[in-house]
């Protein structure tokens, strides 16, 4: 399945200025990552995921995303996985879409991520106030990296 994402980083005075749903907390590792593909265990509240994602060709990527038993996932990220992301995921409608924002925590608090999936590369949507720069290119803004500053 394509995934096609922009990403943006997020002004969090702005940011702080909104009324934001309950988050979801999400634990991830990766068990594998190189340039052409990555492969995660993800846990988000009471639910566990292995995600394999191929190589970006610019906003676009094959994504295979499927349901794990949640004892199992904390297993592989407490037992085989070192290196960890935490963080919370708020979903806010603007403008007829839902954007999935990310506040970090730990080592990388402080740094929030807007991600927006569309169905097309041409697909035209309207900006947030609260957020900045585009990094959809950026791979320093990539889950797979910076789980190397975590």
């Amino acid at each position: 399945m394509k995934e096609i994402e922009y990403k943006y980083l997020v002004n969090k005075k702005l940011w702080n200025t909104i009324k934001k749903p309950k988050p979801d907390f999400i634990t991830q590792g990766y068990i594998s990552k190189n340039k052409d593909c990555t492969s995660r265990i993800r846990i988000n509240n009471n639910r566990a995921f292995i995600t394999i994602k191929g190589k970006n060709k610019g906003i676009v990527r094959q994504e295979f995303q499927y349901e794990i038993p949640l004892n199992e996932a904390n297993v592989i990220l407490k037992e085989l996985i070192d290196k960890k992301i935490k963080k919370h995921r708020y979903k806010i409608e603007f403008s007829n879409r839902i954007w999935e924002v990310d506040e970090f925590q730990g080592k990388l608090e402080g740094l929030i991520i807007a991600e927006l999936e569309v169905n097309s590369e041409e697909e035209k949507f309207e900006l947030p106030f609260w957020v900045t720069k585009d990094v959809s290119l950026d791979p320093n803004y990539y889950n797979s990296v910076l789980i190397d500053k975590a």
